[in-house]
């Protein structure tokens, strides 16, 4: 029962079965070859365009900072503005008392025919 199988092969057949996978193995380590080649394209490919990024968000950052500058400016000087603006209302007030004084004084003085 514990006797040895003996299995017969040709030799010539054996070893043309190895060389037909070898090829195989060979044929698909090429397209993995390929693919990674192709792989380490498209990340290059992808870092440039992530570099690309981030100078536009730099640039964009810089740009909301001139943006943010300018709205305080303008916020600064409308509130200026209010302020000229309520000083007028006294202004005018105070222009047309001094011309009603004068007016009123002239007429005494203005003779009835």
């Amino acid at each position: 029962m514990n006797e040895p199988i003996t299995v017969t092969y040709v030799l010539e057949e054996f070893l043309k079965e190895i060389k037909q996978e070898i090829k195989d193995v060979n044929s698909k380590i090429d397209i993995m070859q390929k693919d990674i080649t192709d792989l380490k394209v498209g990340v290059t490919e992808v870092k440039i365009e992530v570099r690309n990024i981030k100078e536009d968000v730099k640039t964009l950052k810089e740009d909301v900072k001139d943006l943010k500058k300018e709205q305080t400016f303008f916020s600064q000087e409308i509130a200026d503005l209010k302020g000229v603006k309520s000083l007028i209302v006294p202004i005018v007030v105070a222009i047309a008392t001094a011309l009603m004084t004068l007016l009123f004084r002239l007429i005494p003085n203005i003779p009835l025919q």
